[in-house]
């Protein structure tokens, strides 16, 4: 049975992934419009990714006698000015993602949650994988600079790049 604190920090991350899901949809939308394919296609998985995040969660709080609750979205930014900065608020969005799960795992400490503790585990490895892959990309674009042949090849290449092998350093 969760208490009401962890239920409650529980439904703020269930929001925080709904507004990941929604930030990468949206940068999805502005590089297909912008014709990076490549770049839409992966912007576009990793959007249906934090929605399974959110659903993981909205189903842990259901199933241990909470009741998740699906509020009201912050509307994400529709324009990014270049792929660069894009990928560099991506980045940043993972380190604040980050810290909310860890502030996540300090409340199930502090209410003595230990179930949901070995639960949350889970989203703190996704998020060391999350932010490796976030670091990887902007290595890669740092490399490119402004060579278009070099953007060419990262839209093409960037779908083939997965959350796994950013961590282990290995395109799949």
């Amino acid at each position: 049975m969760l208490t009401k604190n962890m239920e409650a920090a529980l439904n703020q991350q269930i929001r925080v992934e709904a507004e990941s899901s929604q930030v990468y949809l949206s940068m999805a939308c502005w590089a297909e419009v912008k014709g990076l394919e490549g770049i839409a296609q992966f912007m576009y998985k990793h959007s249906d990714e934090e929605r399974m995040h959110m659903l993981k969660l909205i189903k842990y709080v259901n199933e241990r006698g909470g009741h998740a609750h699906i509020t009201d979205l912050s509307a994400p930014e529709t324009e990014f000015g270049t792929f660069q900065k894009m990928f560099q608020k991506l980045y940043d969005h993972e380190i604040f993602v980050s810290k909310s799960i860890n502030e996540l795992v300090h409340v199930s400490l502090e209410e003595k949650d230990y179930a949901t503790h070995n639960f949350l585990q889970w989203y703190v490895a996704e998020q060391i994988e999350e932010e490796a892959l976030a670091r990887t990309i902007l290595d890669k674009i740092n490399l490119i600079g402004n060579d278009k042949g070099g953007l060419y090849l990262f839209d093409r290449d960037v779908q083939m790049i997965t959350v796994e092998s950013a961590a282990s350093g290995t395109a799949e």
